[in-house]
C-alpha cells in the first residue's frame, strides 16, 4: 500500500513539475485579418480574443485552443464612419459570418512542431460558422519574459470552405472588379501568461 501510495505521488509530482497549463490574456491578444479584391482593393480589421488555454510539457507547448469574439469584428481601413459600419454591418450578415447565429470561432492547435528556438509549425482545426477544417500555421515567439511570452502566428484560409462564398469566382460568373479573392489572410498576436 506504501508503495503505491507512493508511486501516485510520484507520479503527480512529476505531472507538475513536466505539465501545465497557460491561460491567453485577452484584453492584450489580438486577431487581424486581411480580405481582398482578385483585381483591385483590399481591408483589414480586427476581431477580439475572448478567450485561450495552451497547454505544454516539459516547457514546451504541445496544444492550444483560442475562441474569437466574432461580435467584435472591426474594419481599419475604411474612415467614412457611415462606409465602415455598412462594411461590418455586411461582414456580420449571413452573406459572410453570421456573427448573430455564429458568436464566435475557435482555433484549436492538436499537434505542435519546433522548427527553431523561435520558430514553430502548428497544426489543428479552425471553426467557423460551426464547420470545421483543418488549418497549419506558422508561428513565432516574438518576445518571452517571467512574466509572458508573446507568439505570432500567420496564416490563411478559403472562405469558401466555410459556407461564405458572396462573390466567390469559385461558385459565380461574370463578377468583374466585384470578385473577392477566396482566401483569408489572418494574423494573430497571443499574449499568454505564465
Amino acid at each position: 500500500m506504501k508503495i503505491l501510495k507512493s508511486s501516485v505521488f510520484s507520479m503527480f509530482f512529476a505531472f507538475g513539475l513536466y505539465a501545465n497549463s497557460a491561460t491567453v490574456d485577452n484584453s492584450k491578444s489580438q486577431v487581424s485579418w486581411t480580405g481582398s479584391k482578385v483585381i483591385g482593393s483590399s481591408h483589414t480589421g480586427n476581431v477580439k480574443v475572448k478567450s485561450g488555454q495552451v497547454e505544454y510539457k516539459k516547457g514546451v507547448p504541445t496544444s492550444a485552443k483560442v475562441v474569437i469574439d466574432m461580435t467584435s469584428i472591426t474594419n481599419k481601413d475604411v474612415t467614412d464612419p457611415k462606409w465602415n459600419q455598412k462594411l461590418v454591418g455586411h461582414l456580420k450578415s449571413d452573406d459572410f459570418f453570421s456573427v448573430d447565429k455564429h458568436k464566435t470561432a475557435q482555433l484549436s492547435i492538436n499537434k505542435v512542431l519546433k522548427a527553431s528556438d523561435k520558430f514553430y509549425l502548428l497544426q489543428g482545426d479552425l471553426t467557423i460558422k460551426n464547420i470545421k477544417r483543418p488549418v497549419k500555421i506558422k508561428a513565432e515567439v516574438v518576445s518571452d519574459s517571467k512574466k509572458e511570452q508573446v507568439v505570432k502566428a500567420d496564416f490563411e484560409f478559403d472562405r469558401t470552405k466555410y459556407d461564405i462564398k458572396y462573390n466567390s469566382g469559385s461558385f459565380f460568373s461574370n463578377l468583374g472588379d466585384k470578385m473577392i479573392s477566396d482566401d483569408v489572410q489572418v494574423s494573430v498576436r497571443l499574449h499568454i501568461n505564465k
